[in-house]
């Protein structure tokens, strides 16, 4: 009987939490020095290289190649996608996909919960995103500590 219990909680949470609407939303609490310090860097990386970015109200710049034709993801949704990483500082790639893979939007950084949502499916877009919402002060392999990041990101499925 607590088996069957464990098992209707687990489906009920994975249903309501897979709903188009839900009602979660990314984690904006951050240090908001070392938000304001991102955001400046990420602006003079892209007034240096003539990026016109649109500007997210979080401090996430992104440019939209592509709108995309589907549905938008919701943070609670799943994704696929191809995306290559790379650090604003220098340029330098720390990741890549090769191939489309999936996700679940929620498990991903911050960055990626606020800015895939604002394409569609087959839709794609370059992400500036403030090192709080990456990895913050927590160095990664090839990622240094409060490390603003670049991401190239080509959406083809949500559910």
């Amino acid at each position: 009987m607590r088996t069957l219990l464990l098992l209707s909680i687990l489906l009920f949470t994975a249903i309501s939490c897979n709903r188009p609407n839900c009602d979660i939303e990314p984690n904006l609490s951050v240090d908001q020095d070392q938000l304001k310090a991102d955001i400046a860097k990420i602006d003079a990386y892209l007034a240096e290289n003539n990026i016109d970015a649109e500007k997210h109200p979080s401090g996430i710049r992104y440019v939209i190649i592509e709108e995309g034709d589907g549905d938008k993801p919701s943070v609670c949704g799943n994704v696929v996608v191809d995306y290559k990483g790379s650090l604003i500082s220098d340029g330098s790639e720390f990741d890549k996909s090769s191939r489309p893979i999936g996700f679940s939007l929620r498990s991903l950084i911050v960055g990626w919960q606020v800015g895939i949502p604002l394409i569609k499916e087959r839709g794609n877009i370059h992400l500036y995103i403030p090192s709080v919402y990456a990895y913050g002060a927590t160095e990664r392999p090839k990622i240094p500590a409060n490390s603003n990041l670049f991401f190239e990101i080509k959406l083809y499925v949500t559910d």
